[in-house]
């Protein structure tokens, strides 16, 4: 049988999920072989990959600037194998930044291309809508408001976001502790200080001085902390050991955010996909995030958003506190949650909001997303070539 050879690219943990959704959904459509950048769960559906996820993950313009002749050089040779092996079609999935100059140059070859996740055009860097139009031959946005920004310029297609089909809408908090073996009547607090090593280092000792001042304020509390990998697990090893807080009451996790979060009373967090994924579980959160100056000076230049978190930007109203900067701070983190274990009646307002929330998001995103790229590949697949990477 005939076999779709797809090239694909992620550059985290959420790509990774993204990915691996969109590849489960083509692979039930039609016979595809997938290569490229892939995470652990696009490895669980077939994918190959050419070079480690893990040295795309980067965030931050100075976090970048010092591994820049590695991502180059990881460009360079990804382009040059997919140039030889010559894929149905290409998609890169966010990591703007690095896919959509790769996706650049193989259109222009002749090979045919997919970015998966709208860059944040509507917040700030509104440039990049040419810049998008220039390197896909389609575009699948999350959100319901982004084709608009692309319109005469781009194939923009919504698609919806999967994780409104993924996650189920307010779970029980008795069952999700049961789970990680948590007393049904403790207050329990998931913290969660992002999924890149960038962002535990700049968050780690924040989170692990809130969660010391809370155990004093709320004794018998309960702490939950789940991590995608052991190097960003060790970045907040070290934060207790160098703040002496080992003896705090947590729960320190591999993977099973989701479930930390279901058990949770309040959730503290670093802005990105997790936001939007407490949200849809139902859970009242606080979200928190550093940047290095320069790379916060420069986005506060350019910024158009009011807002950074996902929930309040899909609300269009600030409904999650968000501590920016200077602002992130332990007091501050430590007063937003107490204001939300505080008052029950918070709590409930923005649990009604996550329910408006979910309704924005659609349904079937993952099918969606794979019609609208079987469609660009034009159901002609060859069978796989089989070649080398270029080293």
């Amino acid at each position: 049988m005939m076999v779709l050879r797809v090239g694909i690219v992620a550059g985290e943990a959420s790509g990774d999920m993204l990915g691996a959704g969109l590849m489960k959904a083509m692979q039930a459509a039609t016979p595809c072989a997938f290569e490229g950048i892939c995470g652990p769960a696009m490895a669980a559906e077939g994918g190959l990959s050419q070079f480690p996820i893990e040295a795309l993950s980067v965030m931050g313009i100075s976090e970048v600037v010092g591994r820049l002749s590695e991502l180059l050089r990881i460009r360079r040779d990804l382009i040059a194998y997919f140039r030889k092996v010559r894929p149905d079609v290409v998609i890169g999935i966010d990591a703007p930044d690095f896919t959509l100059a790769l996706e650049r140059a193989l259109r222009r070859d002749g090979i045919r291309t997919v970015h998966y996740v709208s860059p944040t055009v509507w917040a700030w860097r509104r440039y990049r809508v040419r810049t998008v139009a220039a390197s896909a031959d389609r575009l699948l946005t999350l959100f319901p408001f982004e084709p608009a920004y692309y319109a005469g310029r781009a194939d923009a297609v919504f698609v919806g976001h999967p994780l409104a089909d993924a996650i189920e809408a307010q779970p029980s908090p008795d069952k999700a502790r049961a789970e990680l073996r948590l007393d049904e009547g403790e207050m329990v607090i998931a913290l969660l200080p992002g999924s890149r090593v960038t962002e535990l280092r700049a968050h780690a000792e924040l989170f692990v001085k809130a969660a010391q001042r809370l155990a004093l304020r709320y004794p018998g509390c309960r702490f939950v902390a789940p991590f995608v990998n052991r190097e960003t697990l060790a970045i907040f090893d070290k934060a207790l050991t160098e703040l002496k807080a080992f003896d705090l009451p947590i729960t320190r996790l591999h993977g099973h955010a989701r479930l930390a979060m279901a058990a949770a009373d309040v959730v503290l967090l670093a802005s990105g996909t997790a936001s939007l994924e407490a949200a849809l579980i139902g859970r009242p959160m606080v979200v928190v995030y550093r940047l290095s100056p320069v790379t916060y000076g420069l986005a506060r230049l350019l910024s158009r958003a009011p807002y950074v978190s996902l929930p309040n930007l899909l609300l269009g109203r600030g409904v999650v506190p968000e501590l920016l900067q200077d602002a992130a701070t332990a007091d501050g983190l430590v007063r937003a949650a107490e204001g939300l274990l505080e008052s029950p009646e918070r709590r409930s307002q923005m649990t009604a909001a996550f329910v408006e929330l979910r309704e924005h998001l659609g349904h079937g995103a993952n099918d969606r997303a794979a019609t609208a790229v079987l469609e660009l590949a034009g159901a002609r697949p060859r069978p796989p070539v089989i070649a080398s990477c270029a080293s």
